[in-house]
Formats: C-alpha cells, structure tokens, sequence
C-alpha cells in the first residue's frame, strides 16, 4: 500500500517528468549561451533605464498585492525546489552529493530537472527587482543587482558544467530563500517581524556562504586527491561568487544592523548605571 511519503516522492522525483528530462542547449529553452547573455543584458539595462527614468507607480494597494503574490509565488517554489532535489538525492551514494563521476555524468534526471528548475526561478527572480523600482526605487542596491544578475550566470554554470556540489547548494539556496519570502511575504501583507529576526534573515543568507565553503573542502579532495570530479569551471566561478557576494552581504548587515548592537549596548549601560 502507498503511503503519503510514496506519492510525494513520485510526484517530485519519480514522475516522468522529471526522470527523463534532458539538459540541452540547442533542445531545452534558455539553455543557449546567447539567451544567456541576452537575459542578463536585458535585465541590467531596463534596470538602470527604470531607475534613471520616472515610471508611474500603481496604487499602494495594487502593489502590496502584487507584491505578495509573487512572494507567496517564489515562497512555495522555493519549498519545492528543496524538498523536490532532497528527495532526488536519497539515491545518490554519499560521494556523489559533493563528487559527480567525472566523464560518466549525463545532464539529465531529477537533479539536473529540478536545477534547471531553479535556474528558470532566478530569471523569474528579476521581478525583485521590478517591485523595488515600482515602489520609488530607493531600496535597489548594487548588492541587489549584482546579486540577481550573477546567480542567473552561476545556475546556468550549474548545468552547463555539471557542477558537482550543484544537489547541495540547490537546497541550501532554496532554504534559505523559503525565510527569505517568508519575511517578504509578511511585510507585503504588513506583517512586520521584530528587528532581530529581519537580521536572522540576512544572517542565514551569510552562513550559506560559509557552508559553501565548507562543501568546497570535500569536493576539492575528492578531485584532486580520489580521482577528480565534474564541473571545477562551474565551482571556480561558484566559489569566486560567493566569496564576493560574503563580503558584500557583511558589509550590508554592518551598515544595517551595527546601529542596533550599539542602541542595545548604550540601553544594558544606562541600566547599569540607574
């Protein structure tokens, strides 16, 4: 008899879908190196057009709505996306999570499906971008853009290079983008979280950097030391990114979040004193 688990399982991994999809440039959409660059280009330019250029804005109404559709929209992906590529991978042995067998590994199958799943929801993503420029703009940020326009390239390297470490980093991202959305979704509905938790969400968002980082050891001895791995290019530029985006996500939370460690320093000394 099949259980609950079973269904969820089929459904996320085993349906045909999913196990006979094929990663293939010149088959699957946005698969093209020239699509590629035309994404990104086209995301950067309307970006700098919008933010120097006066655009009406909707009604606060309509933008709160809109606003929470699509973040309840990325929420749920994001949710998917990580429990679709966890339950995918409980058939991998433990090596292949950070070590894909060089030469023998096909882009195909549940894990390239739900990574190139992921790569479609970083291009879906760029509406980010357009909320904040329909809203006045004034929370767009180079970390933001540079963010949204490099991690479509990183996804893209994802497949493209078979990256080995691809199943940890996906549910990783994913995870953290559920709180994420979590948060956004609860300020679009006017929900306000407490200062200390809107801080834990960029803290979650660092420490996935540093778990990278972490992964990288593994799948470094294994490539150089128990008979190499796929995807070195894709990881070199993975590791490069998110070196960059670490420093830049520290620096934000500094700027943001140093003025409250200095109220609450200032609050525990007057008490001391009364």
């Amino acid at each position: 008899m099949s259980t609950p688990y079973d269904h969820l399982h089929w459904w996320l991994s085993g349906h045909p879908t999913i196990t006979t999809f094929q990663w293939s440039p010149s088959q699957t959409p946005f698969s093209s190196l020239p699509s590629l660059i035309i994404s990104i280009l086209l995301y950067l330019s309307l970006t700098l057009l919008l933010h120097l250029l006066p655009i009406p804005s909707p009604s606060p109404s309509l933008l709160h709505l809109f606003s929470s559709l699509h973040n309840l929209i990325l929420l749920l992906l994001s949710f998917t996306m990580s429990l679709g590529c966890s339950l995918s991978s409980l058939s991998l042995p433990s090596r292949h999570l950070f070590c894909f067998p060089p030469s023998s590994t096909l882009p195909q199958g549940p894990l390239f499906f739900w990574s190139y799943i992921f790569y479609l929801s970083k291009l879906y993503e760029f509406i980010d971008t357009l909320l904040i420029l329909l809203s006045g703009g004034r929370r767009l940020t180079f970390l933001h853009v540079y963010h949204h326009a490099g991690v479509v390239l990183m996804s893209y390297l994802w497949l493209a290079t078979k990256q080995s470490l691809m199943p940890i980093a996906l549910v990783t991202n994913a995870s953290v983008h559920v709180v994420m959305y979590s948060y956004y979704l609860c300020s679009s509905l006017g929900w306000r979280w407490p200062p200390r938790l809107k801080r834990m969400v960029t803290e979650v968002q660092i420490l996935q950097f540093v778990v990278s980082f972490g992964m990288s050891l593994v799948f470094l001895w294994f490539h150089f030391f128990d008979g190499g791995c796929e995807g070195m290019q894709g990881w070199l530029f993975n590791a490069l990114f998110n070196a960059s985006l670490l420093l830049l996500f520290l620096d934000f939370h500094g700027k943001a979040y140093g003025s409250f460690k200095k109220r609450d320093k200032m609050i525990m000394m007057t008490k001391k004193t009364e």
